[in-house]
C-alpha cells in the first residue's frame, strides 16, 4: 500500500497527470489476466490480442 501512496504523491507533486490513463489501462489488463486464468473466458481474451 505504501507504493500506491508514493505513486499518487509523485503524480501530484511532479504534475504527471498524463500517466494516470496509462496506469488505469495497465490495471484493467492486469485484472483481465488474473480473472481469465483458467476460466471459460480465456479463449475470448486471447483472440483480442
Amino acid at each position: 500500500m505504501d507504493f500506491i501512496k508514493e505513486l499518487i504523491n509523485y503524480l501530484k507533486v511532479r504534475k504527471k497527470y498524463w500517466l494516470v490513463p496509462i496506469l488505469i489501462v495497465l490495471i484493467i489488463f492486469g485484472g483481465l489476466i488474473v480473472v481469465s486464468q483458467g476460466t471459460v473466458v480465456a479463449p475470448f481474451i486471447y483472440t483480442i490480442f
